[in-house]
């Protein structure tokens, strides 16, 4: 037995627990442990501690004593170098890709929810031990940990170098789908749950072949020897296949996905042509971006990431560049792999574009800020999000994008990308930490110049991308599209069964001006400054134009906290946002997709 060894098993389908045995060879005199508090990739403190419950601890026969210090830890008063056994159990009803879920379908989780982490000890090797679950003899196991001894069906013993391998590596439960495949010789095996019985699982095997192939040639080249320079020997996608979620969390050699059921590819002519469905796209764009995080993140990662502190929040300005610089990617691996066409790529693109320009936000708080803030603001999401805040995502993708446009433009001669950047910041960092002035150097180094003034405006400042300058340099078309009226009214609405919810007011909009507020039912309005157009029911915001005529001016009928207003809001003239296009005689290699 290993220095640290957990046994996990389902005890309790229906009450959604798992139970915990943690075996400690040579403890200390006074032993701390403690839960995390957080899960890598995604910045959010989820007190994991509070689905923890019936902690015990025995050395031999004789109960020991444990005293919780604080949220997470706690201290064992037991003898040193005497084999201390915890037990315990896990509530797991989350079925996200974070935490921990259990039921009589499926089961799944994160050591980070369930790995109690022994102080003092967290670089000796850990092994995990998954017991079979009886009542499921349908059931089979996968993880990326290292097996030891394991039966057929995933089951049995496994090891980990240190605490962090160990729960950096989830588990998946259940009677999963299973498909493998080699990229430039290393393999990889897909799992998938709660799909239908149509389900092509070899048309998502091909394309994520496609995807592994592509992102492995842009960091080591082509080939079984670019396969032998991977940081990974084998990798496991999981993914959970539901009626409505979308989401994914990147490990060092695996990553866990979820979905809905009806973006999968499906056999017998069911789907026609899937890998054109946009919910089939976003989901090979999921793929793309986690297992692009393999290296940017997991490998090359912020500096204040190379010893993670699982007890509270790790700071970085530098999110913008790993998830940002990671989205832009996504995309155009999707491109490269011929998975989708030009239109399609310059259509996400254009999405992304609008989503960053449609938040005020944007005005308010640069991308470095937006990523250090992502532990308050990001993770915790509400009505006032889109008016202070922009998201490192997108906008790092803009970032990401109006560096490589500006390397292609000023430096087309010597063929300079961000290609070229990212390859040399892979060698200069040694495939570890990262910071922003490793940036700069690895910039000047390709270029000779000095890249200071483009990363503080576009990235420490509010200003506005050049965005419309690089794209229309690099032969894109930029037009202008006429908005909807949710976005010229300056709305976040939901409508479902013929109401009108308001969930958010964009800042200095129409709405605003008008008094309208998030939870208010948009229930009417009466046309013209004093009704002589007729009073009306709203039940979706595109009804609007065929109420109004030739007005603009309305009274909102609203409801709020039970009390009816009439609120005076007048629609402005049309709005719009970029359409983006290829114009047919553009040579290909024009641009970064290619």
């Amino acid at each position: 037995m290993s220095a640290i060894h957990y046994t996990v098993e389902a005890a309790d389908l229906r009450a959604h627990l798992f139970r915990v045995t943690l075996t400690i060879a040579q403890p200390q005199a006074l032993q701390t442990l403690s839960l995390p508090v957080w899960i890598p990739g995604s910045y959010l403190v989820r007190e994991f501690s509070k689905n923890l419950q019936h902690l015990s601890a025995k050395q031999g026969r004789r109960s020991v004593p444990i005293t919780q210090q604080d949220k997470c830890t706690w201290a064992i008063a037991c003898k040193s170098e005497q084999p201390l056994v915890l037990s315990y159990e896990v509530y797991a009803f989350d079925n996200s890709v974070r935490t921990a879920w259990l039921d009589s379908q499926r089961g799944f989780f994160n050591g980070t929810s369930v790995c109690l982490q022994v102080h003092g000890q967290e670089q000796a090797p850990h092994h995990l031990q998954l017991q079979a679950v009886k009542s499921q003899p349908s059931w089979q196991a996968a993880t990326g940990l290292a097996p030891l001894k394991i039966d057929k069906k995933g089951f049995g013993l496994y090891q980990a170098a240190n605490y962090d391998t160990l729960v950096d590596c989830p588990v998946e439960l259940g009677p999963f789908w299973s498909g493998s495949f080699n990229a430039c010789g290393v393999p990889h095996r897909f799992v998938v749950a709660g799909a239908l019985p149509s389900f092509d699982g070899d048309r998502l095997l091909a394309d994520t072949q496609k995807i592994c192939e592509a992102a492995i040639g842009f960091w080591h080249g082509s080939g079984k020897a670019a396969g032998k320079q991977t940081p990974h020997h084998n990798y496991l996608f999981m993914l959970n296949a539901v009626h409505d979620g979308y989401g994914g969390l990147e490990h060092q050699n695996s990553t866990a996905l979820i979905c809905k059921r009806d973006d999968l590819p499906r056999h017998n002519g069911l789907s026609s042509s899937p890998r054109n469905r946009e919910g089939y796209t976003t989901l090979l764009g999921l793929i793309s971006h986690e297992y692009f995080h393999t290296w940017n993140v997991k490998q090359l990662r912020p500096d204040a990431f190379e010893r993670y502190d699982y007890t509270q929040e790790n700071y970085t300005q530098l999110l913008w560049f790993f998830e940002g610089f990671t989205s832009y990617y996504d995309d155009i691996l999707l491109r490269r792999a011929r998975l989708i066409d030009d239109a399609t790529y310059i259509q996400l693109l254009g999405k992304t574009i609008a989503q960053v320009q449609q938040t005020p936000g944007r005005h308010v708080q640069s991308v470095a800020q937006s990523s250090f803030d992502a532990w308050v603001k990001y993770y915790r999401q509400d009505e006032n999000t889109v008016n202070a805040t922009v998201s490192y995502y997108t906008k790092g993708a803009l970032v990401a994008l109006c560096l490589d446009l500006t390397l292609r433009r000023e430096f087309k001669r010597e063929g300079l990308t961000l290609d070229t950047v990212m390859r040399g910041l892979w060698k200069r960092c040694k495939a570890g930490p990262l910071r922003e002035q490793d940036l700069l150097d690895e910039l000047q180094a390709v270029t000779g110049r000095c890249w200071t003034g483009e990363i503080q405006r576009w990235v420490h400042s509010t200003q506005e991308l050049p965005l419309r300058e690089l794209l229309t340099e690099h032969g894109i078309q930029v037009d202008a599209e006429t908005s909807g009226m949710a976005q010229r009214l300056g709305l976040r609405v939901s409508e479902i069964g013929g109401s009108v919810q308001v969930k958010g007011v964009l800042r200095a909009s129409a709405a605003e001006t008008a008094g309208l507020a998030a939870g208010d039912e948009w229930l009417g309005l009466e046309v013209g400054a004093k009704g002589q157009g007729g009073c009306w029911r709203l039940s979706k915001l595109e009804e609007l134009p065929a109420l109004l005529g030739k007005e603009r001016k309305l009274m909102a009928l609203v409801s709020r906290d039970r009390r009816l207003l009439r609120l005076p809001l007048t629609v402005p003239g049309q709005a719009s946002h970029w359409q983006l296009s290829v114009p047919k005689d553009r040579p290909a290699h024009q641009w970064p997709a290619a």
